[in-house]
């Protein structure tokens, strides 16, 4: 059987097509798909959310799975749950609504030792990467993510499935959820994904490979090379070396790309965002806080022409921007102590003596009122701090969370978002306004085109960048950008060979 190709038009109702299909799943369905990857940031993410793409435009009704994640990148389902920004970009790019059991355990760094476990998409507590790791308690965790994906299985097909971090490290293997053992239960064919721009390809796949149990490695049925710069026929006989040593196919060779644009989870992306001021620009900066989260916030303003947005933790860098944007953070009091200590906070301050506009979102918003408090150390160590005073808000850590997508206008017009924040804020406003100061707990905010049109009027008089006309809205452009990763790795990947795998 060959199921049906078409082309998802981004001019669709976008909205109208993001349901939960219900489908009776056919003796010619698809086994569950496993990407897992010879190390972090290699790719995984985005190739799973192509498989997302392509397997709709083929007529299949796949849903992401990922039983495991650590990310402060996160994102608040329809019914006010919470889950890893990676499974809701790929749930969108599944023409679905994101839902919890995608991504049923989220960890969220609080400290270099410490996480926040989210489980269902509540949180359930702090633990410290020693007491997650041990073996007690790990069977609840088990047998949570599990059930998860019975339930999407039973609804959807294929489930496209995403490892974590390396394959092989075998000193977890015992209490793994999200690699091989999910992969067991779920009996998926597994691909292995490789960065090639790291450097050491071939000993980092053949180590992942050969590190598995018989079992495991008889499960793992290719090989895609993520990440290729330069001319691809210098690979053609690397191709035939990796494929006889690890005795697997190697299903495609994707190249790096620029021109295509996918919320990515990791923060180490911000690493290429960094630069100073650009003439003719209106120049944003975005303090790069330690403990930075969501931080696609600010992906729909970074396309903008008008724009030059960059990440940074100078405060010289300050003095010369236009916007000054205080992000979230998943530790507000700990990142606004670093800010006093690294001189940002008063460069700050003084930017905005000088009529310089400040944008705090989330935990940058708590940061920019009069005081946060955490009287039942949620957060840590720290009871209180005063704030930047630029608003007249005092903050209270609490432990219940707050995660729901929401509406709210401005200038007129009617906008969305989301929020997730732990802390409540004395005032009751959606949006907070003083002079040359704009806080807010909404994630999205900043996708708006009324609100960004707000924002950067002020600097488009004559001579200065202007609004561009018929501006598409961010989510048509997310999809404009997900059919052309999909027609990326068709080009790249042998899609058919994939099928016949997910078949067999």
């Amino acid at each position: 059987m060959t199921a049906p190709t078409h082309t998802i038009q981004s001019s669709h109702n976008i909205s109208s097509l993001m349901t939960a299909p219900t489908h009776t799943i056919s003796s010619s369905a698809l086994r569950p798909l496993m990407l897992v990857g010879t190390g972090s940031d290699v790719g995984k993410s985005v190739l799973c959310t192509a498989l997302c793409r392509i397997f709709v435009q083929d007529g299949w009704h796949p849903a992401p799975f990922k039983a495991q994640n650590m990310a402060l990148n996160s994102f608040a389902t329809p019914d006010g749950l919470e889950i890893g920004r990676a499974q809701a970009v790929q749930a969108e790019a599944a023409m679905l609504q994101p839902h919890v059991d995608m991504n049923p355990l989220l960890l969220k760094p609080t400290s270099s030792h410490t996480t926040q476990v989210v489980l269902l998409g509540r949180p359930i507590g702090n633990r410290s990467a020693y007491d997650y790791f041990r073996r007690e308690g790990r069977e609840q965790l088990r047998l949570a993510v599990h059930q998860a994906f019975d339930r999407l299985a039973s609804r959807y097909q294929p489930i496209v499935m995403e490892g974590a971090g390396s394959v092989s490290e075998i000193n977890l293997r015992d209490t793994d959820l999200v690699n091989m053992p999910m992969a067991r239960y779920a009996d998926a064919a597994v691909i292995l994904v490789a960065d090639i721009d790291r450097g050491g390809v071939f000993a980092s796949c053949y180590g992942s490979v050969m590190l598995q149990t018989p079992e495991d490695r008889a499960r793992i049925k290719g090989i895609i090379i993520n990440k290729f710069r330069g001319d691809m026929r210098l690979f053609e006989s690397g191709r035939k070396m990796m494929e006889d040593i690890c005795g697997i196919p190697v299903l495609g060779v994707v190249p790096a790309f620029s021109d295509i644009t996918i919320d990515e989870e990791d923060s180490v992306a911000l690493a290429r965002k960094s630069s100073s001021v650009a003439d003719g620009k209106v120049n944003v900066a975005v303090v790069l806080l330690p403990h930075i989260s969501n931080y696609t916030d600010f992906a729909t303003l970074e396309r903008d022409e008008r724009v030059h947005l960059f990440y940074t933790k100078t405060p010289g860098d300050i003095a010369d921007a236009d916007i000054i944007i205080l992000p979230g953070t998943k530790n507000t009091l700990s990142d606004l102590y670093q800010l006093r200590c690294s001189g940002m906070a008063q460069a700050i301050l003084t930017a905005h003596s000088k009529g310089r506009l400040v944008i705090g979102i989330c935990g940058g918003y708590q940061m920019l009122g009069k005081t946060i408090s955490d009287p039942d150390g949620i957060e840590g160590d720290i009871v209180q701090l005063p704030g930047l005073g630029l608003l007249d808000i005092h903050t209270t850590l609490s432990a219940d969370k707050v995660t729901r997508q929401v509406t709210f206008d401005f200038e007129g017009h009617q906008c969305q978002g989301y929020e997730i924040h732990q802390g409540i804020s004395s005032s009751s406003l959606q949006i907070v306004h003083a002079e040359h100061c704009i806080g807010t707990y909404i994630h999205g905010f900043l996708d708006n085109a009324a609100v960004i049109n707000s924002i950067l009027r002020p600097y488009c008089h004559d001579g200065a960048p202007r609004a561009a006309a018929d501006n598409e809205t961010a989510e048509v452009f997310r999809q404009k950008q997900y059919d052309a990763l999909a027609d990326l790795v068709r080009q790249h990947v042998d899609v058919a060979r994939i099928y016949e795998i997910m078949r067999m």
